[in-house]
């Protein structure tokens, strides 16, 4: 997610199972989805990147400080990441494993996964300069191999079923206008243009999808690329402003995407397509930190903030004493808190109710009354 390489690479950020069947499938409760499925970047990353030949990659300490047990899974964060939470608040289960887990087990195939692969974008040339990241095109296949497990598991009808019922949601484009757009040759291109062929690339996935089965899908913008700890510490000047033309890009391409997706469904009328904004939540949040509680909304928690991320992130930086105080964990990641506090904006947005007991469940102890909507 940014600018010069150092800002960039901040937000830059196997099959498992045999043929199995007749056994015991974990069952939802009060859940509006049967499963929920992942796609895109570290905004929803669980783990896929752990054992990929890249240095994208954060299976260590102090990452996953909050999360249960202390333990590092290669969330890119101190907890849960948003795919987690959607998944929690929506009641399918409390956090969404990832496909490339070597310890996933049958019994989580029914209620979904996640494909995502922290550093990817709608442009394969954004995973490419980065090793074995998964592009969108990997994660789609990945799914198509999930497919085939799923059957083996339930049978296909009851596969069809599943998909067509679930919940799938997509974060990408963060790395593709934050680090491509300034980092390669797609810099040659005025950013509408460029910002036109993610948009393409996008709908081309979506369309894979519903070929494959999905019927209901959240198409997430991207988040405030300009206020990343890591774009303020590089770009913003000795008073580490957010970097307005950074906010601009992504605004733009927001806006685009938000348009491309109404343009697709308009012609898929039994698909369930929505853009979600998480953007204008985001930066809501930085602009008016006190109402939710955060204290630091500039640095990250770890190290000093200002560019420590992946390996600059480890067990020997020092980290702040109280995260939920910090909207950022590294310098292109959110907290779980400001997940958190991101998921209720993006939730009452949709109309859920955010008193009702999963999502509630799943924002504790954020105070949703003090929120700004």
């Amino acid at each position: 997610m940014e600018r010069l390489m150092q800002v960039r690479l901040v937000t830059v950020f196997v099959v498992l199972l045999g043929r199995v069947s007749n056994i015991a499938i974990a069952q939802t409760t009060n859940a509006a989805f049967p499963a929920v499925f992942a796609f895109g970047d570290s905004i929803y990353d669980t783990g896929n990147n752990n054992n990929l030949l890249t240095a994208s990659k954060c299976n260590f300490p102090p990452y996953g400080k909050d999360f249960y047990g202390g333990k590092a899974t290669g969330r890119f964060g101190n907890g849960r990441v948003l795919s987690d939470l959607i998944t929690s608040a929506l009641g399918v289960k409390d956090t969404l494993p990832a496909f490339l887990n070597p310890a996933l087990t049958a019994q989580d195939l029914p209620t979904g996964v996640c494909f995502a692969s922290g550093g990817s974008g709608l442009d394969d040339l954004t995973a490419n300069m980065q090793g074995g990241v998964l592009t969108m095109g990997a994660q789609l296949n990945l799914f198509r191999q999930y497919i085939e497990k799923l059957k083996a598991v339930v049978g296909a009808d009851k596969a069809a079923d599943i998909i067509s019922k679930a919940l799938f949601i997509i974060s990408a484009g963060n790395n593709d206008v934050a680090f491509a757009y300034s980092f390669t040759i797609r810099r040659a291109l005025p950013f509408n243009v460029y910002a036109a062929t993610l948009v393409s690339a996008s709908q081309n996935f979506l369309k894979s999808l519903y070929q494959l089965g999905a019927r209901h899908v959240w198409v997430q913008s991207t988040v405030t690329l300009g206020c990343l700890p890591a774009a303020r510490s590089t770009l913003g000047g000795p008073l580490r402003f957010c970097v307005d033309y950074e906010n601009i890009y992504a605004q733009q391409f927001n806006g685009m995407l938000s348009a491309g997706v109404a343009n697709l469904k308009s012609t898929l009328p039994d698909y369930d397509l929505r853009f979600v904004d998480v953007y204008t939540p985001m930066l809501r949040l930085i602009q008016n930190p006190s109402a939710a509680g955060f204290v630091n909304v500039w640095n990250g928690c770890c190290g000093t903030g200002t560019f420590e991320m992946g390996p600059a992130c480890n067990a020997f930086t020092f980290q702040c004493p109280s995260t939920s105080q910090y909207f950022f964990w590294d310098v292109a990641h959110p907290t779980e808190r400001a997940y958190q506090a991101t998921l209720a904006q993006l939730l009452h947005a949709q109309n859920y109710d955010l008193n009702s007991y999963n999502i509630s469940k799943t924002l504790h102890p954020l105070n949703v009354s003090n929120l700004i909507f």
